[in-house]
């Protein structure tokens, strides 16, 4: 029997990334606005683990689906760390996302290129409507943030995180190739490394 599985997210690029890394899974997976979930789960915890289960456990309980939630973020170096889990609202709320990462390319402006090391993080949990704790996993996507932005494919901050072995921004990359090396794709494969179709007991990759 196929497992069905909530993925937690109204974001529509994760949605669409999701889509192709879980396609060759037996999963019968639907998203929260597929069943009309309006909740949104106020994200307080300080760390990427803390906000993915906060996510997996709460939508989890209001659906009575087993359910798949991630945290992910930008994690920059020489700003000490930020925006980290604050990656989705840094600069406030109100800011589209081409200005978040304009905004972030401002406060790297004297930084020169060699000290712009950063990388992308991501932490999937998966949990029954009990409250259970069934899978965790983490996937790390390391790069330089560019000078400028490039690319017109991915979505959020992707148009200025450079990846070296590449020689290309991570919207410059093709979606088979992205999805292979991005954060959320290694978390993904994480997962499936601990039989992501056939939960029966709390397992952990981390």
């Amino acid at each position: 029997m196929t497992q069905r599985i909530l993925v937690a997210t109204h974001n529509q690029g994760k949605v669409r990334e999701l889509a192709r890394m879980l396609a060759a899974l037996e999963l019968d997976w639907l998203t929260l606005d597929d069943m009309g979930v309006t909740l949104e789960v106020a994200e307080t915890g300080e760390t990427f683990q803390e906000n993915a289960t906060l996510k997996a456990t709460q939508y989890a309980a209001v659906t009575g689906c087993l359910t798949l939630a991630d945290d992910s973020g930008l994690v920059v170096d020489a700003l000490n760390g930020r925006p980290g889990v604050h990656t989705a609202y840094y600069g406030g709320h109100r800011l589209t996302p081409a200005e978040r990462y304009h905004l972030l390319l401002e406060n790297l402006r004297d930084v020169p290129w060699e000290q712009r090391t950063a990388r992308f993080r991501c932490v999937m949990v998966v949990s029954n409507p009990a409250g259970e704790l069934l899978a965790t996993a983490e996937g790390v996507c390391e790069g330089m943030i560019t000078l400028e932005p490039s690319g017109a494919g991915g979505f959020g901050y992707d148009p200025i995180f450079y990846l070296p072995e590449q020689k290309a921004t991570m919207a410059e990359l093709p979606p088979e190739i992205k999805n292979k090396i991005s954060h959320r794709g290694r978390a993904i494969q994480a997962l499936t490394a601990i039989k992501l179709t056939g939960f029966s007991k709390p397992v952990s990759s981390a």
